[in-house]
């Protein structure tokens, strides 16, 4: 697992949306604009469950994930496998943590307390095997 480099740690520690791409079953790619944590050298994903990306990512562990500052085109693109999170206190935890990091500090809270915590949920711990550095 490589190391993240200092420069890309920095630009994924600023509040960006990323785009993830997996596979169906049939083979098709997906992909899905979500949100993200960087914890250590691990990418933290978490979603509703019920959607296809994570039924995608149980059947085949792989996925690409791409992370975008449009404001002056740089962007960074990872890719790896990812371990399944299914404690709902870690995924309440985990959806609630980027919450905060993407919303105002109030809207957070409400969003985390009306939606969040009555959702089934489901975290990712994305383990890196490639950096792809456009910055």
């Amino acid at each position: 697992m490589p190391t993240l480099p200092s420069h890309v740690r920095a630009f994924l520690d600023v509040p960006r949306f990323a785009t993830i791409a997996t596979t169906d079953d049939d083979g098709a790619p997906r992909q899905a604009v979500i949100w993200f944590l960087l914890d250590g050298d691990t990418i933290v994903i978490n979603s509703l469950e019920g959607r296809r990306w994570p039924s995608n990512l149980r059947r085949d562990p792989r996925i690409s994930l791409a992370v975008t500052d449009a404001s002056d085109q740089t962007w960074v693109g990872l890719t790896g496998t990812v371990e399944v999170v299914e404690d709902q206190a870690r995924a309440q935890a985990d959806i609630a943590a980027m919450a905060r990091r993407y919303d105002d500090p109030e809207e957070a809270e409400a969003v985390i307390a009306s939606r969040f915590t009555k959702q089934r949920r489901v975290s990712f711990r994305l383990t890196v095997t490639g950096i792809h550095d456009h910055l």
